[in-house]
């Protein structure tokens, strides 16, 4: 197999500090949607109840804190959305795509949560007469109203294939070289937001000593989870 050629990673910080096409683009700031706010928050406090045990650990609960505060977490993210496409916009071209595997899952697992989120609070909202309340009764009969099982399934995987990759990466030497190097010209360019997300993931992370029964206890929750609210069991969120 060929091996893999690496960008030059002297063009690389070149461009990020005087290419046109990564010139920063501010995105208006706006409030989050108040139903969105709704319903992320409590998914944010289900979340912290599912993992109670991880979140007190001294290994995972850095790693856990991070994903309730920057992923899902009741927030405008649209900056840091916006930034992370642009940069993958441009890495694309420069970068070979078996390097990229981490940001590609990552924009796709952004953009899949997003479409199921508000596929959930329209049946919600729409359908459930749900205004400022959400129960974990009606957000399980809005699972089952909205009937995407299997997208949700590939939501879990995604997300626990991610957790390992970031997990892993943030273990390796070279990573946290790459972070010290970047971050000047990152914060001189204008992309000190997305830099501050990621250097958050990387600090968080290599914490985690061994990734496989993190990510295993995540997926294996998350799954009976999910099928216990396609089953209909009246306590689904119990694990």
């Amino acid at each position: 197999m060929a091996k893999i050629k690496p960008p030059d990673p002297t063009r690389l910080l070149h461009d990020l500090e005087h290419s046109d096409e990564l010139r920063p683009q501010t995105v208006a700031g706006a409030e989050l949607d108040p139903q969105l706010a709704l319903l992320r928050g409590w998914q944010s406090g289900r979340l912290s109840g599912t993992y109670a045990d991880l979140l007190a650990d001294k290994h995972y609960g850095p790693a856990c804190r991070f994903f309730l505060g920057d992923v899902y977490a009741p927030r405008d993210f649209s900056q840091r959305d916006h930034d992370m496409e642009r940069i993958y916009a441009y890495l694309s071209r420069v970068v070979p795509a078996q390097m990229l595997q981490l940001l590609t899952d990552t924009i796709e697992l952004n953009e899949l949560t997003n479409q199921l989120d508000h596929a959930l609070l329209r049946a919600l909202m729409d359908r459930l007469g749900v205004t400022d309340t959400i129960t974990p009764q009606l957000y399980a009969e809005g699972y089952r109203v909205c009937d995407n099982y299997t997208e949700r399934k590939y939501q879990i995987d995604l997300t626990t294939r991610l957790l390992k990759q970031v997990a892993e990466g943030a273990r390796l030497a070279v990573v946290g070289i790459a972070m010290k190097v970047v971050r000047s010209p990152a914060q001189r360019a204008g992309w000190g937001e997305l830099y501050d997300f990621l250097e958050r993931a990387y600090s968080a992370f290599k914490q985690v000593r061994d990734a496989k029964p993190f990510v295993r206890t995540i997926q294996q929750r998350e799954m009976r989870i999910l099928e216990q609210i396609f089953a209909g069991v009246p306590d689904p969120f119990s694990v």
